[in-house]
């Protein structure tokens, strides 16, 4: 009889002790991946943490430019041109990216009447707009031109400096600019960091 009721009761015992195991098991695993999951998100927000996002360099503020006045460019048709830089004097990288703004002062630097028209000049074709990295020292130029034929007669603006304005700023460098505009018209390609001209 003993032998009988230990085989009779044997798999009730053993189906219970395997629906015990299963959930311990259950629990087990789902303990186990709960850790493992809370371990790859830690680790992934500490990668993403450590890593971060690289930080773009600024556009180059006006304070830390400089302008000058590059190749003198002259032709027939009372076409005049020159090549204009600007530099970066700052100690940080920064970007540039378009056309510059240009103006016209007279002797005592008041403003004169002007107008800048933005693409290919006399002397050179426009390159596309492109974003342009500065390191310190670094220069990027543009090409200005204009005419001349009505020197002395007031379809002609006497100018005695220049004012460029970098792109996306508010303020401007001024340049020694001893130089008659027909009607205040100025053309100037878009920056780059090198400009093939003819003249």
């Amino acid at each position: 009889m003993t032998t009988r009721q230990h085989r009779s009761h044997t798999p009730r015992a053993a189906a219970a002790a395997r629906s015990g195991g299963r959930r311990h098991l259950g629990r087990a695993i789902l303990a186990v991946t709960t850790a493992a999951g809370l371990g790859i998100a830690g680790t992934g927000a500490a990668r993403a943490a450590g890593t971060g996002t690289a930080t773009a360099a600024p556009t180059c503020a006006v304070s830390h430019l400089s302008a000058s006045f590059g190749k003198q460019l002259a032709g027939g048709m009372n076409h005049q041109g020159v090549v204009v830089k600007l530099t970066n004097t700052g100690a940080r990288t920064c970007l540039l990216r378009g056309y510059p703004g240009l103006g016209l002062e007279n002797a005592a630097h008041r403003t004169l009447r002007s107008t800048t028209h933005w693409g290919d000049t006399w002397y050179a074709k426009s390159p596309a707009k492109s974003t342009l990295t500065l390191r310190k020292g670094g220069s990027a130029e543009a090409v200005i031109a204009w005419t001349h034929a009505n020197t002395g007669t007031p379809d002609a603006v006497r100018a005695a400096y220049l004012q460029v304005t970098p792109p996306a700023a508010s303020s401007h460098k001024t340049l020694a600019f001893p130089q008659w505009v027909d009607q205040g018209d100025l053309q100037v390609t878009a920056l780059a960091y090198r400009i093939d001209v003819e003249d």
